[in-house]
Parts: structure tokens; C-alpha cells; sequence
């Protein structure tokens, strides 16, 4: 059975968690399909933009408990090792946007994988629950990470210490997401960013994703400086800045090639 569903129309390539009976909870076989997902994309050299959603009602409730207590020699380490590190580092050094289409709840490593996302769209009924603490379990796949950079100290404790969930609503105002629309515009919203993506400056936004998670992963300004410097030199080298100069100066939409 394929639990992550691939699908490639142009340059977009859509990656959709399959296992709506279980709310796409992530088991071995899900979390090696989902890998293999994410290698095709990294591969591919056509693909300019990936959206990563969950089939039926649920994004993806994180962790299959079931599979964990039906076997005893499944250790931590080897579950977050072997598939969910992988999973985040994956999508994390992606050089194309990678699009979270939140169409419900994301628990647990399934809200630190959305976390991980560059840009999140959700519908109204969807959230985000850091769930580890229900099961006497600290956050893991990342999720104390990006929360603890975006949230800080405080906020950060008492999420991951309540568990309680956040709901789409709360989370734009926290600033983990980018957008909230009803759930029947999903699609149009995701369609609209996605063409956005399409037609932008493709090497700018790969230069800008590397230079992003610099700042994010460094440890002094000077650092960022520096990376800042490094990567500008790249764009201002490209086809693309010097069609975005005529552009602006023709004063027309400019025509990006990824060049």
C-alpha cells in the first residue's frame, strides 16, 4: 500500500501523508515513503516547489503509538535516528519552498514536521497539539527547536508542559503560520502561493532558504554577515537579478528563468 501519495504537475511536486485511518500517524512503512519522497525531490532538478499535505481530515497526528507498544525493541533513538531527524534535515535542506497545506491536526512530530515547513497554509479547523507530554515524552523531531527560536523561553514551556493544542487561529497570531482560510478555500490559497513561488526568482529563493536557515542555525550576527554576503554575491551574479533590474526599471513584471 502506498502511504505517501507523489504527484508532479510541472515544476510543483505534491507529497500527501496516506493513512487517513490512522490520521496519517507515521509507522516505518509511511516514514520510509515519506523519505524516499523527499530524495526524489532533492534529485529532481524540474521541481521548483513542494507542497506537503495529509490525506482525509488530519495533517498528521505524529508518532503510531500502536507500533511502538506492539514492539518492545523499537528504541526512541532508533525511531528519531532513522526516520524523523532524517525526515526535518530533509525537508529543512530542500533548496525549493516547501509549502505545508495544514488541512487539520498536526500532532506531535507530525505539528514538528509542518514546523519545519517553509511556508504554512491552514485551514480554519486545523492545529497544532505538541503532544509529547501525554504520553510522558519531551518534544522531539525538532519541535523544541523552532518553537523555543519562534516563541521563546516561557511560551515554549507551556506548551510542550500542557500539551493543550493551538488552533489555527492562535498559531497566525503566534506567527508560526502564514495564513488561515476556510477550509473549502484550502486549495485555492495553497494554489495561490504556489503560483506565486512558480514564478519568482528561483536561485534567489534557494540562496534565501540556505541564508535563512544560516540565521536560524548560527551563533553570532557576525556569522549571518558574513553568510549574507557570501550568498548576495551569488544572486547579484544571476540572469534573474539582471532581468529584475529591467524590469523594475521598464516598469514590467519581470520574467524569471531560475537562471
Amino acid at each position: 500500500m502506498s502511504y505517501v501519495l507523489t504527484d508532479q504537475k510541472d515544476s510543483v511536486l505534491t507529497i500527501t501523508l496516506n493513512r487517513p485511518e490512522a490520521y496519517n500517524a507515521l509507522n516505518a512503512e509511511l516514514s520510509e515513503q515519506f523519505i524516499d519522497a523527499l530524495k526524489q525531490a532533492k534529485r529532481s532538478k524540474d521541481i521548483k516547489i513542494v507542497v506537503l499535505t495529509g490525506s482525509g481530515n488530519a495533517f498528521c497526528a505524529g508518532q503510531d503509538i500502536k507500533e511502538v507498544a506492539d514492539n518492545n525493541k523499537l528504541t526512541f533513538t532508533e525511531v528519531l535516528m532513522r526516520r524523523y531527524n532524517i525526515i526535518v534535515n530533509s525537508i529543512r535542506e530542500l533548496d525549493v519552498p516547501v509549502i505545508c497545506r495544514l488541512n487539520g491536526v498536526a500532532a506531535g512530530a507530525g505539528a514538528s514536521i509542518a514546523l519545519a515547513c517553509d511556508y504554512i497554509v491552514a485551514s480554519e479547523n486545523a492545529s497544532l497539539v505538541m503532544a509529547f507530554i501525554k504520553v510522558g515524552l519531551v518534544p522531539d523531531s525538532g519541535a523544541s527547536f523552532f518553537i523555543v527560536k519562534q516563541l521563546g523561553y516561557q511560551r515554549a514551556f507551556e506548551l510542550f508542559t500542557t500539551g493543550r493544542p493551538l488552533s489555527a487561529g492562535e498559531a497566525l497570531s503566534l506567527g508560526l503560520i502564514n495564513m488561515v482560510v476556510p477550509k473549502h478555500k484550502l486549495d485555492i490559497a495553497v494554489e495561490e502561493v504556489v503560483n506565486y513561488y512558480k514564478d519568482a526568482p528561483s536561485v534567489a529563493i534557494k540562496l534565501t532558504k540556505r541564508l535563512l536557515n544560516r540565521a536560524l542555525f548560527a551563533s553570532s550576527l557576525d556569522e549571518v554577515l558574513q553568510w549574507e554576503t557570501y550568498y548576495q554575491e551569488i544572486a547579484g551574479r544571476t540572469e534573474d537579478h539582471k532581468e529584475g533590474v529591467s524590469a523594475f526599471l521598464q516598469k514590467r513584471k519581470p520574467n524569471f528563468k531560475g537562471k
